[in-house]
């Protein structure tokens, strides 16, 4: 693992560093695996952890909700804390202490800013879009300019961060070799299913190729 310096001592990792990287190449590769992440935030002085789908744009990660919405009012322009997790198994040892789990994570700190022109933020959107089904924002009905409004759009500079990546057996200590117990690991897959298709109206369309590619998938 490309080990460099953090940033900040903010995005120091104090445990397990070993295991940590803030190379942006990690960085990105965890980022882009990923759909959901999960917003630290303060509001009106209570602590609040709010799940958001996301996507990245160069150094960039943004994310978009209502513009009513108080998970995203709170957000713009105050510290956030950003954080993607990638869970990819149980690892068993042969004391309870080196029990531990596979998973590859990202945390990021900063301020998120607003898209505020309104071609951007359709472009954006359009981005978002296109990453998860390439070819399928051309074919929709076009955004109506109420929803656009209506439509908050954030981006936080991927610049404080850090990666941490657990992968591989369990630690076997040298007093723990002949304990007579299984040890190993369980793989956990994250996978699509089979696209489920939803009629309107009676209509009846083959499923897209941008749909195809998702199943049978693991993240």
């Amino acid at each position: 693992m490309t080990h460099t310096k953090p940033k900040t001592d903010r995005a120091r990792l104090r445990r397990g560093h070993h295991l940590g990287s803030y190379d942006r190449e990690t960085v990105n590769a965890i980022l882009d695996s990923g759909y959901l992440a999960h917003i630290g935030h303060q509001h009106e002085g209570s602590a609040i952890v709010t799940p958001m789908l996301y996507w990245r744009e160069g150094g960039y990660v943004y994310w978009h909700g209502s513009q009513a919405s108080r998970a995203m009012k709170s957000v713009v322009g105050n510290e956030v804390c950003l954080a993607v997790t990638h869970f990819d198994g149980l690892v068993l040892a042969k004391s309870a202490f080196h029990h531990s789990a596979n998973y590859r994570s990202v945390m990021l700190y900063g301020r998120p800013e607003v898209v505020l022109d309104p071609d951007a933020k359709l472009e954006s959107l359009r981005t978002f879009m296109e990453q998860l089904f390439p070819g399928r924002w051309d074919k929709l009905r076009p955004v109506k300019d109420q929803e656009l409004k209506g439509t908050l759009i954030v981006r936080m500079a991927i610049d404080e961060c850090a990666a941490k990546i657990r992968t591989g057996p369990p630690t076997v200590a040298d007093e723990d070799q002949n304990v007579p117990v299984w040890v190993g690991v369980i793989p956990l897959r994250h996978q699509f299913g089979t696209a489920v298709t939803h009629s309107v109206g009676g209509e009846d369309f083959d499923i897209p190729q941008s749909v195809q590619r998702h199943i049978g998938r693991s993240i």
